[in-house]
């Protein structure tokens, strides 16, 4: 199987990496059903690169919809240590403006429908998400940002709600009350998932819109994303390449062993089925 050390998901808009080189389609089964497309896996600026678009290419599957564990555990199998998601946010702050960057450091879960552990079935974790990005990523995602002159802004709150309608005006400015700084569909999961597969995590949020919170803007539509997403990923696509080429090849920050005192259920209690679905995860600490 291809192997890679960054992945890179592509939310809405992006749906391929160009300058991905020697590229090949990889097909990946996992224990908790396929993954939202094939991982398109390659060289991208000289470091081997998985990319997978989030909502399948054409953007078939809905935020609710997704299949985060099998897209995160996918990445594990290729052998991933980093992820770079790109995913379209609405601007729930005057100061972040449509076309803006932000790279958020912290969630606010307000999703229902979802799945967001791969634990359970007689083996209970539970990871420290204080921090819920990498540091590293965050970092070289921003410092990708400022090279091309992109308005960023690092830091700030992303929440999470489930979708697929857009936000009620009195859900839009409670959040606003809140603090919240951007709101989106999609990046609670992966971060939560990533960090239980020891996988370096952070977003790159292109801000589309100004939810429907602002009065001096019509409500949110699907053609005003669209525009203004076509706008966003080109420099998107800039801020990957560049984020990719800057990181360090080793890692040295927490997410490599978030597992290591994260495991509470008594070894022997644990199914043998369960120790083999989760194998790749925590198989080394069962040892």
């Amino acid at each position: 199987m291809a192997k890679a050390q960054i992945g890179v998901i592509g939310g809405s808009g992006l749906y391929k990496m160009p300058g991905l080189e020697k590229a090949r389609e990889v097909r990946i089964t996992t224990p908790f059903g396929k993954p939202s497309d094939a991982y398109t896996v390659g060289t991208l600026e000289g470091r081997q690169v998985a990319f997978l678009a989030r909502h399948g290419r054409g953007h078939v599957i809905s935020p609710t919809e997704i299949n985060f564990r099998a897209n995160i555990y996918g990445f594990k199998k290729l052998g991933v240590e980093r992820i770079l998601s790109v995913s379209a946010v609405g601007s729930l702050r005057e100061d972040y403006h449509p076309t803006d960057m932000a790279v958020p450091t912290q969630f606010v879960d307000r999703t229902r429908q979802r799945i967001s552990t791969f634990f359970g079935g007689g083996l209970v974790a539970h990871v420290g998400f204080d921090t819920p990005v990498c540091p590293t990523v965050v970092d070289a995602l921003a410092e990708a940002c400022a090279a091309i002159n992109v308005p960023f802004h690092q830091g700030g709150t992303y929440l999470c709600m489930e979708g697929p309608a857009f936000s009620t005006k009195a859900e839009s400015n409670l959040y606003r009350s809140w603090g919240m700084d951007i709101i989106g569909m999609t990046s609670l999961q992966e971060a939560k998932l990533a960090r239980e597969a020891e996988i370096c995590y952070a977003v790159l949020a292109m801000v589309t819109d100004y939810d429907c919170w602002h009065p001096d803007h019509d409500a949110v539509t699907v053609a005003q994303v669209l525009d203004y997403l076509s706008r966003n990923v080109e420099n998107s696509q800039e801020i990957v390449r560049r984020a990719v080429r800057s990181l360090p090849e080793a890692r040295n920050c927490p997410c490599v062993s978030a597992l290591a005192h994260a495991i509470i259920t008594d070894r022997k209690k644990i199914p043998a089925a369960t120790k083999k679905k989760l194998a790749l995860l925590v198989g080394k600490y069962l040892k």
